[in-house]
């Protein structure tokens, strides 16, 4: 019941997209309606520029740590695994939010928080992880599907297994929502993404 209860105030933090919010301030459109459609900041960052890119990166962070801080620190700090749960239950959100008929984002920074917030280093490493497949393959979907990857492979080395079923959950769900991309990269025809070019223009 306590897993259960993370998972809902994770998912109800999770419906606050903060893409949606940028968008309609700036231009007065839906994220859903802004390039690829993805409310999230690789999207908003190649078609609206870096400032906003990072404020959404910020609040996606930001509603993530919520639930994760909120679950461990106060309401089940004895539930081993409550921040890993409420991240999951944040992801799922942003993915799936029941107010646009389950149709949301990728989840990316909603995992990277979640798995920095529930083990520190290993979160970091993950995320560094993916950072180096995303520079190395330039495909954001490799990132995505590596960083949770990574630290489900740490948890049952550290035989987490708290951790290890939640990491996995997440890890199904990063290749559930990336699944056209890899279809895409293993067929040749994914286009390859320079985030770090568009930064450095400004746009």
């Amino acid at each position: 019941m306590k897993r259960f209860l993370c998972l809902l105030i994770g998912y109800l933090c999770g419906n606050f997209l903060t893409a949606e919010l940028v968008t309609r301030r700036l231009s007065g459109q839906s994220a859903f309606d802004t390039g690829s459609g993805n409310p999230g900041m690789a999207n908003i960052a190649l078609h609206c520029g870096a400032k906003p890119a990072l404020l959404v990166l910020a609040g996606d962070l930001g509603k993530t740590f919520l639930a994760c801080l909120l679950c461990r620190r106060v309401l089940f700090p004895r539930l081993e695994g409550a921040a890993l749960w409420a991240g999951l239950g944040c992801a799922l959100g942003h993915d799936f939010p029941c107010w646009h008929r389950f149709r949301g984002g990728k989840g990316v920074a909603c995992t990277c928080a979640a798995l920095v917030c529930a083990r520190f280093p290993a979160g970091l490493i993950s995320c560094l992880c993916g950072l180096l497949a995303v520079l190395f393959t330039q495909y954001l979907a490799a990132g995505g599907v590596c960083i949770p990857a990574v630290f489900f492979v740490l948890a049952l080395w550290g035989r987490r297994a708290e951790e290890a079923g939640p990491a996995l959950l997440l890890l199904a769900l990063a290749l559930f929502s990336f699944r056209r991309e890899l279809n895409h990269i293993l067929a040749g025809t994914e286009p390859r993404l320079d985030l770090s070019a568009r930064f450095r223009r400004g746009r």
